[in-house]
């Protein structure tokens, strides 16, 4: 092969490659961006009339079907939502930041999960005993009238 011959050959892999990294940057840079119906990473529960229906707010419960000291998860959410006081509500994600696991339980003021016994505080979502050592990440949620609506 001549010395003319290789340099093209050598500049056409140059550019096929460059095309290729090029592409997959631009791929990239476009499962990384945000669309308009971001919701910021936090879930919102929202009662009738608070305009959560216009984002396709769902109603998860009536504020009288989570139990006081305790909570109910609900697992097509992947949200939990609690009760730690009379009239005060809170919502956590219910994936376990140890290895994944779904949340299963939430009584006496505890939310616990089934595959290493870890524990959190049904109030703050901070880990209180097992294995994981990081929070459950808190969704943000308002309770108006007696629903409890997820935005």
């Amino acid at each position: 092969m001549s010395a003319t011959q290789e340099h093209r050959s050598l500049l056409g892999r140059r550019t096929v490659v460059a095309a290729v990294g090029a592409a997959g940057a631009a791929a990239a840079l476009t499962a990384c961006g945000g669309g308009s119906d971001d919701k910021g990473g936090s879930d919102t529960v929202e009662q009738p009339g608070s305009g959560g229906e216009q984002q396709g707010g769902a109603v998860l419960a009536a504020t009288a079907d989570i139990p006081e000291g305790g909570g109910k998860v609900f697992a097509q959410q992947k949200v939990v939502v609690t009760q730690p006081k009379p009239g005060e509500f809170k919502a956590f994600s219910s994936t376990c930041t140890h290895q994944g696991c779904a949340v299963r339980d939430v009584s006496a003021g505890t939310i616990t999960c089934p595959c290493h016994n870890s524990t959190f505080d049904a109030a703050t979502g901070s880990p209180t005993g097992g294995p994981a050592t990081q929070p459950l990440p808190a969704r943000e949620i308002t309770v108006e009238g007696d629903s409890i609506r997820l935005a």
